[in-house]
């Protein structure tokens, strides 16, 4: 692509972008409390108006508000709840929340200061899609999600690390592919000390590695598979050392909310809408923290063993198409699945080439379940009739939360049988010509 038409898509993902912080910054003032709150009714006007977001709502009740510098003098009580600075997210989006509220004084500044913060990131995810996939990358700069959720949470720094890891494998111009993964698995190691997920594309990233060979040579390349899987732990450990040695209990604490968090509304996952009269249960509680995690490893596996197929029958191991499989089957399979994530996943349709209907079909369900949730928690709010029958919000919800559910089971099975969009439009020298004479047709 080039670089006016890279700019162009910059240009679109600034509209979008804008639209997303003007959507969140509807919630924000006009007055404020003596904690920077704003009011009037600011929880009413979040749901009802479908303007929440956590940046603002997690500007009281976590210390940042009160400029603590995260981790290092905290905690977790009896009770689950975080005390001194402690974020329940890892290490540098900890960071990057401390350094987005260090000058705001109020809920309002610390979204400015932290949409500041992120958009960057978001423009790094352009330019890398652009280069990657050519104008296919307008699903992500146009998209209904980023609007609703750019500015949510804070998630556009790890899905540049994830969407980054793909660039420098593809792009950067460099004849060893072994030193392009471990660049890779740099990225990916860090975007685990942002929202975990990225670690996870390291296994097929390392099976790619280890697929392709040395110097052409009919082999396995085991030693750089092993050095991807260890660069990203390796990363992942460095990025977190400082504050297990800082404050090793507020440290834990972060990981220890997670591990402790309850199957409820707020996890909004399939565990809560399918098993809802369950969930006082203290028995269906501990399950979940054994089955849901049991299960994602399965889907992972199943992903990978797929993905081994592929590569028998083709001469590539599909990497990215596995990668997007296994998000699908997390996403899927958490107990806890918020709606801002979709930003993790938005990128691998532009990526791989599912077919248009399921990117639609998609797009559709989430907004459905992204808008209608915070309506349906307004309606339970103002003790007004929220059941399946009582109108458009659960129904629609209901739509958004299953229809996305069965989109996901569709999309694992579809980003595996799917090619990659990335070589369509060029990649760096790279030994086709050993796959070609290997298995006769270079696949990608």
């Amino acid at each position: 692509m080039t670089i006016s038409g890279l700019v162009a898509l910059c240009l679109f993902t600034a509209l979008t972008l804008a639209l997303g912080y003007a959507n969140k910054a509807r919630c924000t003032g006009p007055l404020f409390d003596e904690w920077g709150r704003s009011e009037p009714a600011y929880q009413q006007r979040a749901y009802g108006d479908v303007c929440y977001s956590d940046i603002q709502n997690l500007w009281i009740g976590r210390d940042i508000d009160r400029h603590v510098f995260p981790y290092v003098h905290g905690g977790i009580n009896a009770d689950g709840s975080l005390f001194g600075g402690v974020v329940e997210y890892p290490v540098l989006t900890g960071v990057l929340i401390w350094a987005g509220a260090l000058f705001a004084h109020t809920d309002a500044g610390f979204l400015a200061a932290s949409a500041v913060l992120m958009a960057p990131f978001g423009f790094a995810v352009t330019w890398w899609l652009g280069r990657l996939s050519g104008w296919r990358a307008l699903l992500w700069a146009l998209s209904p999600p980023l609007v609703l959720y750019a500015f949510h949470n804070w998630d556009l720094p790890v899905v540049a690390c994830a969407v980054g890891a793909v660039f420098v494998v593809h792009r950067w111009r460099s004849a060893s592919l072994r030193r392009r993964a471990t660049a890779a698995a740099l990225l990916l190691g860090l975007g685990f000390a942002l929202k975990l997920y990225p670690a996870f594309f390291a296994l097929p990233l390392a099976l790619y590695v280890l697929t392709e060979g040395r110097d052409g040579a009919r082999r396995f390349d085991v030693r750089g598979a092993l050095q991807v899987v260890g660069v990203t732990a390796g990363t992942a450990v460095l990025a977190n050392l400082p504050f297990m040695l800082a404050g090793f209990g507020g440290w834990l604490a972060s990981f220890e909310f997670q591990s402790r968090r309850q199957v409820d509304i707020s996890t909004n996952s399939i565990w809560y809408w399918g098993f809802r009269h369950w969930t006082d249960s203290e028995g269906f509680q501990s399950a979940m923290g054994v089955v849901s995690p049991l299960l994602v490893l399965l889907s992972f596996a199943v992903a990978c063993a797929v993905g081994w197929l592929r590569y028998e029958r083709t001469g590539t191991y599909p990497w990215i198409q596995v990668s997007a499989a296994m998000l699908c089957g997390f996403l899927l399979l958490h107990k806890v699945h918020s709606p801002q994530y979709t930003l993790w996943l938005l990128p691998f349709f532009v990526l791989v080439s599912v077919r248009w209907g399921w990117v639609v079909a998609y797009l559709v369900a989430d907004s459905a379940m992204g808008i209608s949730i915070f309506r349906w928690l307004y309606l339970n709010m103002a003790g007004q009739p929220s059941g399946i029958s009582d109108g458009f919000t659960s129904q629609a919800l209901m739509i958004g939360v299953w229809g996305r559910a069965a989109l996901l089971v569709g999309l694992f099975v579809a980003f595996l049988a799917a090619r990659s969009t990335v070589d369509k439009f060029g990649s760096v020298a790279r030994s086709d010509t050993r796959l070609t004479r290997r298995s006769g047709t270079p696949v990608r």
